[in-house]
């Protein structure tokens, strides 16, 4: 059944890297608590206690206003496919916007995705595996490419304006950073070039 240790095993980080989808869980002392899905290939495991994901534009920017205020951050791992298992990690999290000190570094991590807005860098506290056996059974049919588009249709600018728009607060009203322009030296365009 369960277990909890506060690093990464190679049986760990193996059932992380075949995962499609992974869950991201923060929440304030008094905000709205949030949990948001996470797919693409958009997270490693740089070591036993660290791991970084790629943060995509969306609709709201939840993740890194709480993550400004309060670090503490979960991320959940689900066996759809294969024996039951459930993996979460416990920790602090600090966030690296584009044209920040450390991005470059780290996006190098990652093939260039569009709408690429922040990176989460996890410093892991606790590891704890659970049965799973409750979770369904689902197959994987492959990633969505709605974002993609969306994003490489509205273009660096087009991007930019809507990062203003819609990801400067939470919906509690929390002040949540946006990124530096596209066109920052280093930073690759929304296409990905």
């Amino acid at each position: 059944m369960g277990q909890s240790t506060n690093a990464l095993s190679t049986d760990h980080v193996a059932f992380i890297e075949s995962q499609k989808l992974f869950f991201v869980g923060t929440a304030t002392a008094d905000s709205t608590v949030n949990v948001s899905p996470k797919g693409r290939d958009a997270l490693r495991v740089l070591d036993a206690h660290r791991v970084i994901w790629l943060n995509l534009t969306g609709s709201g920017n939840e993740t890194a206003a709480h993550v400004q205020v309060c670090p503490r951050m979960t991320l959940m791992f689900c066996a759809f496919e294969g024996p039951p298992q459930i993996l979460r990690l416990y920790g602090r999290a600090r966030t690296i916007q584009r044209g920040e000190d450390g991005w470059d570094a780290l996006f190098s991590h990652f093939e260039p995705l569009a709408g690429a807005r922040q990176i989460f860098d996890l410093a892991i506290e606790r590891v704890q595996t659970s049965c799973g056996m409750a979770v369904p059974r689902y197959s994987y049919a492959g990633d969505r490419t709605e974002l993609d588009t969306w994003a490489r249709r509205k273009g660096n600018d087009g991007l930019e304006r809507y990062w203003k728009r819609k990801n400067r607060r939470s919906i509690d009203g929390l002040p949540a950073p946006i990124p530096a322009p596209i066109a920052a030296p280093g930073a690759p365009d929304a296409t990905g070039d």
